[in-house]
């Protein structure tokens, strides 16, 4: 196999990807039913599910333009060899110095990361906007302001400098210093603070965007202490989140490991449910940690993070791979955005498996939490979050099957009413 073989066979995968992603969209949005559901019927009225489906569709229109979009750019990088040009170009604008360096390598990698960052957000901004300002706020879900949203593009940024730097600056350094079997500290390093990012989540980067206000005293604090007690599991840190600001869609959130095991409910879906369907909820995400699914599944992460730096070793190693983007030689940045091409099949295969597991671990919290609290509060529950978010009640079983990580409703509601 040569260079040019690879390209193709890259080539290959980007239009493999992108057509069957379309054609597994839009026959998902094809699914949708005339009849609402009996036991549907009393929280969709038909102005209500054709809204959803109206929304869906929309949606749909946005996101097909902006994936054809992204997939032509890049199509055409590749077959032009673009990629391999920018990064010709940074080295002759960098200033001289010993390519064996450490600090020049850096620089070149992260000037060219840089670039196809702003290049692509370039892209992304004008359907971004669209959505949220125009089909979200049509729908009655925004409540970002301009303000809003220019702040959190501006802490992205800075977050994605600051992390994303980081971890690139770690990787690089890892690489060149060692020249056999740097996977394995790759893999210890980015485990390591993938579990530390679980850790702090909630204390470190949720403030940056979100105001995070302890649960007061009272009603709905003293039923969720009581059946965490009940059920034996220890949780100190109860917070409400400002998501408000954004969306008035509503949502919850789990995170942190041990003692620092946090829950944060969203001000909306506070607002939009009953305290027996919030401690529903909390009873549900329990039923996650009583069943290590958190556990089990954190340690297939980390497994398949292992894989996935074992074979990036073998494409940054490879000149072929590199050349392939038009570069000559080893070049770490075109080795990494082909690796992430050519690693395409192998994370669809695990994706699939995560997605079964994931289902299955649903079914299982859902049974959990009807035999320790309230079935009939889940339901009602899960109920009221499908319609508020005007979600597909008939999700195509192709769809469900390479996308949903959580059983299409209908099927969990059948599960918990048996």
């Amino acid at each position: 196999m040569n260079a040019e073989v690879l390209l193709i066979i890259m080539l290959g995968l980007m239009v493999f990807n992108y057509l069957f992603s379309t054609i597994l969209n839009y026959i998902n949005d094809k699914n949708w039913k005339e009849d609402i559901p009996e036991n549907m019927k009393e929280f969709y009225s038909k102005e209500a599910y054709e809204k959803a489906r109206n929304y869906a569709k929309e949606k749909g229109k946005v996101g097909l333009i902006s994936s054809t979009l992204s997939f032509l750019t890049t199509s055409l990088l590749l077959y032009f060899y673009g990629f391999g040009w920018v990064s010709d170009a940074i080295v002759f604008y960098l200033p001289e110095a010993d390519s064996s360096l450490f600090s020049y390598h850096l620089l070149h990698t992260g000037t060219f990361f840089l670039v196809f960052f702003v290049l692509s957000d370039l892209i992304s901004i004008p359907f971004s906007c669209y959505t949220i300002f125009v089909i979200e706020e049509k729908y009655g879900f925004n409540k970002t302001t301009l303000k809003t949203y220019i702040l959190d593009k501006v802490k992205g940024y800075l977050l994605t400098l600051i992390l994303g730097g980081g971890v690139l600056t770690g990787v690089l350094f890892i690489t060149t210093k060692l020249s056999d079997g740097f996977w394995i500290w790759l893999w210890i390093g980015l485990g390591g603070l993938m579990m530390l990012i679980n850790m702090f989540y909630a204390d470190v980067i949720v403030p940056i965007f979100n105001k995070l206000t302890p649960l007061e005293e009272g009603s709905l604090r003293e039923k969720i202490e009581n059946y965490s007690k009940k059920v034996g599991y220890s949780l100190k840190n109860i917070y409400i989140i400002d998501g408000s600001k954004r969306s008035t869609k509503a949502n919850a959130f789990f995170s942190g490991l041990g003692p620092r095991k946090t829950i944060a409910l969203y001000d909306t879906l506070i607002e939009k449910h009953t305290e027996p369907e919030l401690v529903a909820v909390l009873a549900h995400e329990v039923g996650h940690y009583k069943k290590k699914h958190i556990f089990n599944s954190m340690l297939l992460t980390i497994l398949q993070l292992g894989l996935m730096c074992f074979l990036l070793e073998m494409c940054i190693k490879n000149p072929m791979v590199s050349e392939a983007l038009g570069g000559s030689g080893v070049v770490f940045h075109l080795g990494l955005l082909a690796f992430s091409i050519l690693y395409s099949p192998v994370a669809t295969l695990i994706g699939l498996f995560m997605n079964v597991l994931s289902r299955k671990n649903e079914y299982e919290a859902d049974e959990y939490a009807k035999t320790t609290y309230d079935g009939e509060a889940l339901q009602l529950a899960l109920k009221k979050l499908s319609v508020d978010s005007l979600s597909n009640l008939y999700p195509h079983p192709w769809y469900v099957f390479m996308h949903y990580s959580h059983p299409p409703l209908l099927k969990r509601l059948d599960a918990l009413s048996k």
